[in-house]
C-alpha cells in the first residue's frame, strides 16, 4: 500500500505573537516493511531558523523558529509512504514466550536489555496503581504466552472502554479513564501501556495515522482521517509487536508509523512555545488518501 498523507496544523492568535519557538513529530518513519519517499513541511510564517534532527527514540523531528510578530500559524506535513505488509511479521499465537519469562528477562541487567528498561518505568503521561495492575494481571497469566496475553489485553479495552470524542483532555489522569471507561486513541494506548508496565513489562507508545473509511454510499470528506495512536509491546525474541485498542486490532495495511516514545509528551505532533498573551484556536485537518501505482 503506498499513501499520501496531508496533515495541516492552523493556529490562531487573538494577540499578536512576537516568537515562537516548536517542535513537530510529522515525518512518518522508515521501518522494515514501511518507507517515507517524501515529506515536505511547510511553514507559514516562514521561520528564521528551520533544522531536522533525530530524537533520542530515532524518531525525525523538526524544530522552527519564528521571531517576527504573526497572529497564525499554520504548519502543512505532506509525505508519500509505501507499507509492504507482506513484511510485517506473521507469528503463530503461542510464540514469544510466557509473560513470566518475559518479565524474568526485563528484570536481568545486560547490554540487550538496558535500552529497553525505559519503557518498563512509569512517564509523564503514563502512571498505575494497585487497581490498573490487577485489570492486567487477568490477561497477562504467568505461564500464558505473552502474544496471546497482548491481544486479550487489547480485546478487552476494546469491549470495556467506550470511544467518546471531546471526554478527556490530553492531561486526563489514566485513573479518570479508566474508572469512567471512556476516551479516545490516546487515553487507550496510555492505559495499555499502564497496564503491561505495571507488572514489569515493557510497552511504548506509537504516533501515527489510520485510514478511515466512510459509511457505505458515502463519499469520504477530504480532512476526515485523523493522527491516531496504539502502542507496542516487547516480546523477548520477537522485538516489538504493535497492537490498536481502539480498533482491537494489529496494526497492517490502514495504519502508517510517525514516531515512538515512552508516551505522548514524547511524540506530540507540534508542540512549542510562543511569546504572546491572549487566547488561541486551533484546527486540525489530516487526509490520507490511497495512492495507486
Amino acid at each position: 500500500m503506498k499513501y499520501k498523507i496531508i496533515h495541516k496544523t492552523t493556529y490562531w492568535y487573538n494577540e499578536m505573537v512576537s516568537v515562537c519557538h516548536n517542535l513537530a513529530w510529522l515525518i512518518p518513519s522508515n521501518l522494515n516493511y514501511q518507507f517515507c519517499e517524501k515529506y515536505d513541511i511547510v511553514i507559514e510564517p516562514k521561520p528564521q531558523d528551520y533544522l531536522i534532527r533525530e530524537d533520542f527514540f530515532g524518531n525525525k523531528v523538526a524544530y522552527f523558529s519564528l521571531q517576527q510578530p504573526h497572529n497564525s500559524l499554520v504548519v502543512t506535513s505532506r509525505s508519500i509512504v509505501r507499507r509492504e505488509i507482506d513484511k510485517i511479521i506473521q507469528l503463530p499465537i503461542a510464540s514469544g514466550g510466557t509473560t513470566a519469562q518475559a518479565i524474568a528477562f526485563l528484570a536481568q541487567i545486560s547490554p540487550q536489555t538496558l535500552e529497553i528498561k525505559q519503557f518498563v518505568l512509569e512517564s509523564h503521561f503514563v502512571k498505575y496503581n494497585k487497581e490498573i495492575k490487577d485489570y492486567a494481571l487477568k490477561s497477562f497469566l504467568p505461564n500464558r504466552p505473552l502474544l496471546e496475553a497482548a491481544q486479550e489485553l487489547t480485546a478487552r479495552i476494546y469491549n470495556d472502554f467506550d470511544f467518546v470524542s471531546g471526554f478527556t483532555t490530553i492531561s486526563t489522569p489514566i485513573e479518570v479513564v479508566f474508572r469512567e471507561k471512556k476516551g479516545v486513541c490516546q487515553d487507550f494506548s496510555h492505559f495499555a501501556i499502564a497496564c503491561i508496565r505495571s507488572i514489569g513489562l515493557a510497552a511504548r507508545y506509537v504516533s501515527g495515522y489510520i485510514e478511515t473509511l466512510p459509511p457505505p454510499g458515502k463519499t469520504k470528506l477530504i480532512g476526515s482521517d485523523a493522527s491516531h495512536a496504539w502502542f507496542s509491546i516487547y516480546i523477548p525474541d520477537m522485538g516489538w509487536l504493535d497492537f490498536d485498542p481502539t480498533n482491537n486490532i494489529m496494526p497492517k495495511d490502514k495504519h502508517v508509523t510517525v514516531a515512538y516514545g515512552r508516551d505522548y509528551a514524547d511524540v506530540t505532533p507540534l508542540k512549542g512555545v510562543i511569546f504572546s498573551s491572549g487566547q488561541h484556536r486551533l484546527e486540525v485537518s489530516v487526509d490520507m488518501e490511497t495512492v495507486y501505482i
